[in-house]
């Protein structure tokens, strides 16, 4: 008869554990202690964690503390979760302990069992190599853990998010250098305004953008600093000489990241302030894209009885029991991701403030929303993009109507008749239902050629 347990032990004792699995026992308590939720810990911290036991074991045997045919080992395995080709054997929820011990062992069980699967050694031997005599030789979860964060949401900033924030903010550009000459009237407190270009309107949308995007990459100047080397409280106890500085230099060859050591390991592992900080730098992207969408939502509402000043792509029935009826999906979604972020972010907020003395205990909470909301950022910037953005037309004639009919082109004529007579002529056309010129020129405040002359909605986008 098949097994499908076998007993592992740790300083508890045994545990049983999937035959299959190659997790140990502190991965195995985890899963059997805090089965909360289906939310596991991001693959993408994983594989930091990996890259981060890569680093540590070529350090280590640099420095004489790990031998030369352990340290190959070690890498090799690493290597391959660092690529995902293990991924499955990562099951722990995020609500486990606050410093993600469980998960650091995770990973260090796995290269255990990995090494000793490869070396003919049975599944638990810890042999040749033991998960922390050698894997987390030099570390501790508490530098390890968020070292793995940084690195992490580094590369999800730096490699993904980014790009996709220039591409939609390039989109917005190229948008409004198309739509420069079209006059269209400006709106505040949601009531007729001033005149303003359709271009001009669009400029704001891509400057949002591209100051979201500044920000966010200057706040990665405090994620390429690494609290590992630190181990339990930022001393370095138990990690030789020179290892802190010599695995930021690793890791920033594995990652393609400019990773440091932390000058001050102290502060970095005792609070999350530069993760709070990203986080708070993503939100502030998630308000700046919220308020474009609902721009867009707005303008394009209709398409006969609103604005109906944009066509947005129709890419879907909008609608199970009203026929023919289109909405702004792409809108929608990127309003709930918006939303959704801005929750994350006061999670992060509250998380980070929540630390006390040289231990932060919300860390899989941090790295959990973080990356989450690195990955809804990106897609959602994407979908945005390319499902909509880039396909959206303007309502030329509908526009043009709008423009005409405004009561607001009377601005102009203030600074000449006054603001009396100029509101004065306002309040008759919108009385009488006629146009603004037929009013001034009823309540003889200014001539026909004046009127022409001063009254010109092109002339007044750029005065």
């Amino acid at each position: 008869m098949t097994q499908t347990t076998r007993t592992e032990h740790d300083s508890m004792g045994p545990v049983e554990v999937p035959a299959k699995a190659l997790w140990g026992a502190q991965t195995q308590r985890s899963l059997q202690n805090f089965a909360i939720s289906e939310d596991r810990i991001p693959v993408d911290l994983i594989h930091a964690l990996a890259q981060i036991k890569q680093a540590a074991a070529i350090v280590n045997a640099r420095l004489g503390v790990l031998d030369d045919n352990r340290r190959d080992l070690i890498v090799k395995v690493a290597a391959d979760i660092a690529e995902g080709r293990h991924d499955d054997q990562f099951p722990l929820r995020v609500w486990q302990t606050g410093s993600g011990t469980q998960t650091n062992m995770n990973v260090n069980e796995v290269i255990s069992n990995l090494v000793s699967q490869s070396e003919g050694e049975p599944l638990g031997s810890h042999q040749p190599v033991h998960p922390n005599d050698h894997v987390n030789r030099s570390q501790s979860t508490n530098d390890a853990f968020p070292a793995a964060i940084h690195i992490a949401a580094a590369a999800g900033i730096q490699h993904r998010l980014l790009p996709e924030v220039q591409r939609l903010s390039e989109a917005f550009a190229s948008k409004s250098e198309a739509w420069q000459d079209i006059v269209k009237i400006g709106r505040t407190h949601l009531q007729d305004a001033v005149p303003l270009t359709l271009g001009q309107e669009a400029s704001a949308w891509r400057d949002q953008l591209s100051s979201a995007r500044n920000r966010i990459e200057t706040s990665l100047q405090e994620l390429f600093p690494l609290p590992l080397g630190g181990t339990a409280v930022g001393t370095g106890l138990n990690a030789p000489e020179g290892f802190a500085d010599q695995a930021a230099t690793e890791l920033a060859r594995l990652s393609g990241l400019p990773l440091v050591s932390a000058p001050n390991k102290f502060a970095v592992m005792a609070s999350h302030d530069g993760l709070v900080n990203a986080m708070g730098q993503l939100r502030l992207l998630a308000v700046s894209l919220l308020k474009i969408a609902n721009d867009l939502r707005l303008l394009a509402c209709g398409p006969r009885a609103g604005l109906a000043e944009l066509h947005l792509p129709e890419n879907e029935p909008g609608s199970s029991i009203m026929p023919g009826k289109v909405n702004p999906t792409q809108c929608e979604a990127m309003a709930m991701v918006c939303t959704q972020v801005i929750g994350l972010d006061a999670a992060v907020a509250m998380a980070g403030a929540g630390g006390h003395l040289q231990m932060n205990v919300y860390k899989p909470l941090i790295g959990f929303n973080l990356l989450q909301t690195i990955k809804l950022l990106t897609d959602a910037c994407h979908s945005f993009r390319v499902a909509m953005v880039e396909g959206i037309e303007p309502n030329r004639s509908r526009i043009q109507r709008d423009v005409e009919q405004s009561l607001m082109l009377v601005t102009p004529l203030a600074p000449v008749i006054g603001y009396d007579k100029a509101s004065a002529i306002a309040k008759y056309a919108h009385e009488q239902g006629s146009s603004l010129r037929d009013a001034a020129l009823e309540l003889g405040y200014v001539s026909a050629a004046e009127f022409d002359q001063i009254i010109d909605p092109a002339a007044m986008t750029n005065p």
